[in-house]
């Protein structure tokens, strides 16, 4: 369902929600300006952030380099009800269930992306921050579908973390991203960030099959405005090399 639309210098910026079952997802869709369908990436923030973040730095970048970006409000983010405070002393049964309800809502943005008619359907990647990023590598791991993926502030579970096993069972980065095989992968982390550590990016860095890429900048948990420049123009690149094997297929 579309909110609101209106013309930004990179296209067409749009409001929308994505209807979940009785959840209403809001997002942004930007559309570059295009004769045909385009590339798209469904983008997603990190704790405590919002779609806004990731449309106006990663989107508009996307844009610039004829890539549409769907930013979608995670659960308990944004405009969505309830707090993401509300999971530092939940449950990990209730974070789990949180979990879930995440990972389904991704799938479902990529399924509209891949119904969309101003959308090439065979040229979505996928663009994930921080927590973004643990739900980017679990999607991409499950739906082959996904060309490429770009995982910023990414790395494996921290050390001692309270009821690992029972996490890993759900949510195992370094088995996730070993299924995201003959798929181009590029992480982005910051050297001096403290709550990715860099041991946590060079261990799932490790776990990857290739074709990967390691970007490190001299920075903390976000990255610099040139830093996420040039990983959108990687993105448009391995978006538009995949369309160049489909066709000679």
């Amino acid at each position: 369902m579309v909110r609101s639309a209106r013309d930004v210098p990179t296209g067409v910026r749009y409001d929308i929600e994505i209807v979940d079952r009785v959840e209403r997802v809001p997002a942004i869709l930007i559309v570059p300006r295009a004769h045909e369908p385009v590339p798209a990436a469904l983008l997603l923030h990190g704790f405590g952030s919002r779609k806004e973040l990731m449309a106006d730095t990663m989107g508009d970048a996307l844009a610039r380099n004829g890539v549409a970006a769907l930013a979608m409000d995670l659960p308990l983010h944004g405009e969505r009800s309830g707090s993401p405070q509300d999971l530092r002393s939940a449950n990990p049964m209730r974070l789990i269930s949180t979990w879930r309800s995440a990972v389904r809502e991704v799938r479902l943005g990529l399924e509209y992306l891949a119904s969309h008619e101003q959308i090439q359907a065979d040229q979505i990647g996928i663009v994930g921050y921080s927590l973004g990023s643990f739900l980017a590598n679990i999607a991409a791991a499950e739906t082959p579908s996904v060309r490429a993926v770009l995982l910023a502030a990414s790395g494996d579970l921290p050390e001692g973390l309270p009821f690992e096993s029972l996490l890993r069972a759900v949510v195992d980065p370094l088995r996730a991203i070993r299924r995201v095989s003959d798929r181009p992968l590029l992480m982005l982390n910051g050297r001096f960030d403290r709550t990715v550590k860099p041991s946590q990016a060079e261990r799932l860095f490790a776990s990857a099959h290739e074709p990967k890429t390691m970007r490190w900048y001299g920075g903390g948990h976000w990255p610099p405005q040139r830093e996420i420049e040039s990983a959108a123009e990687w993105m448009a690149g391995q978006l538009s090399a995949s369309e160049k094997v489909r066709q000679n297929a």
